[in-house]
């Protein structure tokens, strides 16, 4: 679960990291009154959406009063902001952050994530804050030190001492730096973060560290423990068919071909959209309805498919197990006579209660493409899709 900038710098706050005095608007009216509040001038305007490059695609402005900050909450407010990081879709703005202006010195990057390699969480700090982290490792990999933590003793102080003096910087401000870096993997433990971001974390000129931007992800897996920040989690996550879909218990992701996807299991998915473009086609999404899918949401699965104007054939790949095939059947039959299907839609069943759940399909009075192999899934996806 990803969370706006304001929220994980609300977080960075409660275990005293340094952020710029801020507030969160969702209106002109509330920008004005928020700039009025701040009453520093230059603020900043800054767009809210869950991905980076926002500046340069000109979601982040500077006002220099209450006109210009409703000015700017208008150019931005209830439009799709493009980034190097959105897709051609982009995102749209639905709230911004009001927040004063920092003189910078310099900007540095302090992050942590978990490496799947090394299997345990990173430290990752560099010299050359306010750029994509994987480009510059990339580009100057001198310029970026890494340090593997053992979660059974945690972020050890030398450690991180020893990444920041590894970049070249002074003695004063490494013991600021390893400070701050251990709040932050104190932060990125106790709320189950899967990447806690600060980027860029700079060095005013009055010789201050503040984080001046901030991104948090949260495992998905452990939001169970974590109420209160499924409570601040924006529970849409977005917009559209992925926030319905969301709200609805399914995990759904839109892509780009004309195939909609409909399985149970992120495994069987994956291999699922490989299928289809063995076909010669494209899938049109990812919707992987889970091992504990109930007809009605199976409905929903369906529903949320077929409002993609995209789609025009469907292909719904079950191994019945916790989800049993009757289960599976039952929904998707209440869902196309409810919904009017009327799209080719290609059906597999296998596992648990396959028979009956062919049976009900079979016996709807609607014109599903029953196969029984992935073999024959294949050639009707071909045939039907136009490949």
């Amino acid at each position: 679960m990803k969370i706006y900038e304001y929220r994980a710098k609300e977080l960075l706050s409660r275990y005293n990291i340094p952020v710029p005095r801020g507030m969160a608007v969702k209106t002109e009216a509330e920008a004005r009154s928020a700039a009025l509040a701040l009453g520093a001038w230059p603020l900043v305007v800054k767009a809210q959406i869950y991905a980076g490059a926002r500046g340069k695609a000109g979601g982040i402005r500077v006002v220099n009063d209450a006109h210009e900050a409703e000015e700017a909450a208008s150019a931005l407010l209830n439009k799709r902001l493009v980034t190097a990081q959105t897709g051609p879709e982009g995102q749209l703005i639905d709230r911004l952050l009001i927040e004063e202006s920092v003189s910078i010195d310099r900007e540095l990057y302090l992050g942590i994530t978990v490496d799947r390699a090394r299997r345990c969480p990173v430290l990752i700090v560099s010299k050359e804050g306010g750029v994509e982290i994987e480009a510059q490792a990339e580009k100057a990999p001198e310029t970026v030190s890494v340090e593997a933590i053992d979660p059974a003793f945690g972020l050890r102080p030398f450690q991180a001492s020893r990444a920041f003096f590894s970049m070249g910087l002074p003695h004063k401000i490494v013991n600021v730096l390893a400070s701050q870096a251990a709040a932050l993997y104190k932060l990125f433990m106790e709320n189950d973060c899967s990447m806690a971001e600060i980027n860029p974390l700079v060095l005013t000129k009055q010789g201050e560290m503040i984080a001046l931007d901030a991104k948090i992800t949260i495992d998905d897996n452990a939001l169970f423990r974590h109420p209160e920040l499924t409570a601040i989690g924006d529970a849409g996550q977005g917009e559209g068919l992925e926030a319905e879909a969301r709200k609805a218990g399914l995990n759904y992701i839109k892509l780009r071909g004309n195939v909609g996807c409909m399985v149970n299991g992120a495994g069987l998915a994956m291999a699922t959209m490989d299928l289809i473009k063995v076909a010669g086609a494209e899938p049109a999404n990812f919707l992987d309805v889970g091992g504990g899918a109930t007809a009605p949401m199976i409905k929903e699965g369906l529903r949320i498919l077929l409002s993609d104007s995209d789609v025009t054939l469907l292909f719904v790949n079950i191994f019945g197990g916790i989800l049993r095939c009757d289960v599976l059947a039952e929904g998707v039959v209440a869902g196309a006579e409810e919904l009017g299907l009327k799209l080719p839609t290609v059906v597999r069943l296998e596992g648990t209660n396959r028979e009956q759940g062919k049976e009900i399909l079979a016996s709807s009075g609607i014109d599903f493409i029953a196969v029984g192999s992935l073999k024959e899934a294949v050639e009707e996806i071909r045939k039907r899709s136009g490949a």
